[in-house]
């Protein structure tokens, strides 16, 4: 869809409000309300902003940037907003001499995707985002879930069920291809799937998709939460990952006689992305919270490692069958739904191309279930970061995935990331409390 397309459908549609949408460095949406009457001069010359006020973009010296609409990103909002019939771009942020900002995380994926399609492969991934929904007073009381039910439960009157199904049907008047819908492990636990595609709409769509839960959920006095471990005890959320190469309709990850069906290019890749799990694990799971999902005992994975089928490996290979060759696959299983998706698909995208380029093998893959071991010293594997702050020194050591975020962008998440854990740092926490305060 180009300019002109969409403004006719703007029109068509008879929207009067427009939401132009864009991710700080931690995913965190944002996004700026103009009238419809404001579309067209947002498209030709943009929508400025004050980029020093946006986390990980420009310092107060130099803080004007603007916002472009991308037309292809044309969505009206199916829900009710005050009366007000909406809809939503999602948007590139430019330099005032007109370059690409180079702090922009869609970006720095865009940048990724094209490095790529110059060897004639375009990524598609498919991310499956889990989540809770909470009652709304967790916000300010005992965090607990909405419901006690377990993987894939339902009941005649299951209020989770009534929401998914609401999400799903607005997803698809928003152009998505939901695929499947159902209860996680954890009580209050929740996944939906939709088609895989190209990694750069795929990105568009999982800032979509959050928008759409925590949107469904306020609506019935709940809270959707993407946060990666929110309870002791029971499963986090995760965000596994599908990933695979194609030349036009061709999958590239497929050979009829390969090891799981695995091409050369597939095992390259893979090989790639074992070898920089530790960097990746910064950006795909990137809070204090996420590695305390990554521990063993709770269907995450700890191994830096690969097999078939096998869901305690960093990497799974999904069964082929039925001779559906596109389905041919590697699954990444330690990102999680807190990730800003444009940084997390560029990193995964450049570890694997990194593989490629310099032919790297992979181990051999694991069948046996990863999960016996009860703690990491009892683990004879190499194993993913324990904690964020060995996370960001592996990341600041890879010069591939620091390449990939790009000389502005690459120290500046870092910093942020290490600022955030200072904050975590001196928190008091109930834990210290209940072990320490009558000593």
């Amino acid at each position: 869809m180009d300019k002109n397309e969409a403004l006719e459908r703007v029109r068509k549609d008879e929207v009067e409000v427009i939401e132009l949408q864009f991710t700080d460095l931690h995913g965190v949406l944002k996004s700026v309300d103009l009238p419809s009457s404001r579309l067209e001069e947002s498209l030709e010359r943009g929508t400025w902003f004050d980029g020093s006020s946006i986390e990980g973009f420009t310092r107060i010296q130099e803080s004007d940037v603007y916002l472009r609409p991308d037309p292809s990103t044309y969505q009206t909002i199916p829900w009710n907003n005050d009366g007000d019939k909406s809809a939503r771009f999602i948007c590139d942020i430019f330099n005032p001499d007109g370059t690409h900002f180079e702090g922009d995380p869609r970006h720095i994926l865009r940048r990724a995707v094209e490095r790529a399609e110059k060897r004639g492969y375009t990524f598609n991934v498919g991310p499956e985002l889990e989540f809770f929904l909470l009652p709304k007073e967790a916000a300010t009381a005992l965090v607990v879930p909405h419901d006690t039910a377990g993987y894939f439960d339902m009941g005649s009157r299951d209020l989770g069920v009534k929401i998914r199904r609401e999400i799903v049907r607005y997803l698809r008047e928003m152009g998505f291809e939901p695929e499947m819908s159902h209860h996680e492990v954890a009580p209050g636990q929740h996944e939906i799937d939709f088609k895989y595609g190209e990694a750069l709409r795929q990105a568009d769509r999982c800032l979509t998709f959050k928008y759409v839960v925590k949107s469904v959920a306020q609506d019935h006095d709940l809270v959707a939460t993407f946060m990666p471990k929110p309870f002791e005890g029971l499963n986090g959320s995760g965000m596994h990952t599908h990933q695979s190469l194609f030349k036009g309709d061709k999958n590239e990850f497929y050979d009829e006689n390969g090891q799981f069906y695995l091409s050369g290019i597939a095992r390259r890749f893979i090989a790639g992305q074992l070898k920089h799990a530790g960097a990746m694990a910064a950006v795909v799971a990137p809070t204090v919270n996420s590695y305390k999902r990554l521990v063993p005992g709770y269907e995450a994975p700890v191994i830096i490692s690969w097999g078939q089928k096998n869901r305690s490996t960093m990497i799974r290979i999904p069964q082929f069958f039925g001779g559906n060759t596109n389905s041919v696959r590697a699954e990444l299983r330690f990102p999680d739904p807190s990730c800003n998706p444009y940084l997390a698909f560029a990193v995964m995208l450049e570890a694997g191309l990194d593989g490629m380029a310099r032919r790297m093998k992979p181990a051999e893959p694991v069948e046996g279930s990863m999960y016996e071991p009860t703690s990491r010293s009892d683990i004879k594997y190499p194993t993913l970061p324990a904690t964020l702050s060995e996370a960001l020194r592996l990341l600041e050591q890879d010069p591939v995935l620091m390449k990939a975020l790009g000389p502005h962008t690459g120290p500046l998440y870092v910093n942020a990331k290490r600022q955030e854990l200072e904050e975590f740092n001196r928190a008091i926490h109930p834990w210290e409390h209940k072990m320490y305060l009558d000593r």
